[in-house]
């Protein structure tokens, strides 16, 4: 795989992804950018949720489950020294449908372990949390 980015001046930069699509990142104003797009750490977390999402509902569809809407919340924690990498990763799923807790329990398990490579690619921890129709499981 091989993305193309294209340095735009200042802090921005045009990536080409290899399926064709545009994405513009960019920097802070306080650090020379001009916010014209989201920033790499930024996206990074949006790709870990991302994943996880297109696994789970993968998964609770061969399940034969029909999940009536899905959002999640992706929040991480950042070293305090440089590489700042992320440290910590917390993925909070929201579900509403017919969905047995355990069923969906077992979907977020096998994203969180075994599916997504964004997360499996990061050296951070990954934690988990759902709700089915308002119920929280931890």
């Amino acid at each position: 795989m091989k993305t193309d980015l294209q340095w735009k001046g200042k802090m921005q930069f045009e990536a080409r992804t290899p399926s064709g699509h545009g994405v513009t990142l960019d920097a802070s104003p306080e650090v020379g950018g001009e916010n014209q797009g989201p920033r790499p750490t930024e996206l990074l977390l949006t790709a870990v949720g991302a994943c996880s999402g297109i696994d789970i509902v993968s998964i609770l569809d061969k399940m034969r489950l029909q999940v009536k809407s899905f959002d999640m919340e992706v929040s991480g924690v950042r070293a305090e020294e440089h590489p700042r990498r992320f440290t910590q990763v917390h993925i909070h799923y929201r579900l509403e449908g017919d969905l047995p807790e355990e069923k969906v329990r077992r979907a977020v398990d096998l994203s969180r372990d075994k599916y997504c490579s964004v997360s499996q690619s990061l050296r951070a921890d990954v934690t988990t949390s759902f709700e089915i129709n308002g119920e929280r499981f931890d």
